[in-house]
């Protein structure tokens, strides 16, 4: 494969950084993109280092997808590197009944996860089309296609990216550019080790009990997804025999939805 400059958001930690670590161990340029300028550095730091001969790299850049101007100034900031490959991953949770879910934490999870993608790709799709290659990749969830209690927002920003992925692949027909949604059931990060937590507080029930009883019993394979599952999709959506993929859910759920 070529190699690739992969921009990821939310990249210092969990789904991200282990997307990002694939991607330098297949000798890609990896930028990681954080709100927390610290956390992306010593992020990249980590990868630079562990890279070992298969000839990746690393660097770091600090930005909020919720701010607009910070995101339109990227392609100036990052200066000569071009972003071939745009993957929206930054993301977070928050698990209430509607009835108590506070209206900016539900606006918030929109603005990261729905305004986000859309401002991101808003950003790098001139030079994309450009250079007649880009490959978009949004890490959606199983809740782009289903839904579970008490995560209104975030299944609804979830949701919302399928739709935004479709629209941009009709616009993006005329060129080398894709965009697809990965969706997968839940993999085990610190962001689901919270949501286990919040679960069984909800629920009233033990963190095994969250495990089991919700997160993999619709699940026929009874098991998480890995983050190599993820990092292999992302590296064939990228590869030129998945140019004429686009607009698509690509989802990884043990057969959850199956039934």
């Amino acid at each position: 494969m070529t190699k690739r400059t992969v921009f990821i958001t939310g990249g210092a930690s969990g789904i991200g950084f282990g997307m990002a670590n694939a991607m330098v161990q297949k000798g890609h340029h990896v930028i990681i993109a954080d709100i927390n300028e610290q956390a992306a550095q010593e992020a990249a730091a980590k990868l630079a280092h562990d890279s070992g001969h298969h000839g990746g790299s690393a660097s770091a850049v600090a930005v909020d997808v919720c701010n607009a101007q910070q995101v339109s100034a990227l392609p100036e900031v990052l200066g000569k590197l071009s972003v071939d490959v745009l993957i929206n991953n930054a993301g977070i949770q928050h698990v209430s009944r509607l009835e108590d879910f506070p209206a900016d934490k539900w606006q918030q999870l929109i603005n990261i996860m729905l305004v986000g993608p859309a401002l991101l790709t808003q950003a790098f799709l001139p030079s994309m089309r450009a250079q007649n290659f880009g490959r978009i990749i949004n890490v959606g969830s199983i809740h782009s296609v289903v839904a579970s209690p008490y995560k209104s927002a975030y299944v609804a920003a979830k949701h919302g990216l399928l739709g935004f992925a479709k629209t941009v692949a009709l616009e993006t027909g005329d060129c080398d550019v894709t965009i697809n949604t990965l969706c997968p059931a839940y993999v085990k990060t610190p962001l689901v080790e919270q949501q286990i937590a919040a679960q069984a507080k909800e629920n009233n029930l033990t963190e095994d009990e969250v495990i089991n009883k919700i997160m993999l019993e619709p699940m026929p394979k009874k098991q998480f997804i890995s983050l190599e599952e993820l990092a292999d999709t992302a590296l064939f959506l990228m590869s030129n025999s998945a140019r004429n993929i686009t607009g698509q859910t690509m989802i990884l759920d043990g057969g959850w939805t199956a039934r």
